[in-house]
C-alpha cells in the first residue's frame, strides 16, 4: 500500500515513518525542501521524497494519484500572509 505522509520533517512525521516503513508500506514521503530532509540512513531506499508546498496550487500536481492512504501533519506556524 502506498501512503502519503505531509509533515514528514515534524515531530510525529519523523516518529511514524520508520514505523510505517517497518510495517511494509510504501512510503512517499512529502516535504517541501528535500534539502532539508534528512531520514535515516536505513530507509533511505525504503522511501520516495516528493516536494509539495500545500500553500501553492502549482506543486500539488506533485502528488501521486495512486495513494491509498495519507497522514496530514502539517500546521502552520505563521500567522500572516504576504
Amino acid at each position: 500500500m502506498k501512503v502519503l505522509l505531509t509533515g514528514a520533517t515534524g515531530y510525529i512525521g519523523k516518529r511514524l515513518l520508520p514505523v510505517l516503513v517497518d510495517q511494509g508500506y510504501h512510503v512517499i514521503c512529502c516535504v517541501r525542501d528535500k534539502k532539508k530532509f534528512h531520514p535515516e540512513e536505513s530507509i533511505k531506499e525504503k522511501i520516495e521524497v516528493i516536494e509539495v508546498d500545500l500553500t501553492k496550487k502549482e506543486t500539488l500536481g506533485n502528488i501521486p494519484a495512486d495513494i491509498d492512504f495519507a497522514y496530514y501533519l502539517v500546521h502552520s506556524m505563521s500567522t500572516s500572509k504576504k
